[in-house]
């Protein structure tokens, strides 16, 4: 299977389990990697026969901008299950990353979950 990799998408959001982490923005990085069949796309050089990555890129920035979690882990979730609901795509792998402040210093803590379709 063929992979699309769209890395270090950044976003704001108002995610943590602790109130002060969800009272002010903090920056998530996302990192969404689709299993998907390209061998028509690399043959026809046309959009339609590939997957739109600002459609992907759509979805992510709309959930970490969107409605409060207290999981990265549900972030991830969420990014995963409206993925695949675009057609062609077999399988989604998603990394969202914080640094959350009480961990600090730290580079980031992440969740990489993958989701196949059934």
């Amino acid at each position: 299977m063929d992979r699309i990799v769209l890395e270090g998408m950044v976003f704001s959001g108002k995610h943590g389990v602790s109130d002060a982490e969800r009272v002010r923005s903090q920056r998530f990085t996302v990192d969404v990697e689709l299993e998907v069949d390209l061998a028509r796309a690399a043959r026809s050089d046309q959009i339609e026969d590939t997957i739109d990555y600002r459609r992907v890129r759509a979805i992510a920035k709309e959930v970490i901008e969107g409605e409060p979690a207290h999981l990265i882990e549900t972030l991830a979730g969420r990014i995963a299950r409206k993925a695949l609901q675009m057609p062609r795509i077999a399988a989604v792998s998603v990394k969202v990353t914080k640094r959350p402040p009480s961990m600090r210093p730290i580079d980031g803590a992440a969740v990489l979950l993958r989701r196949a379709r059934r």
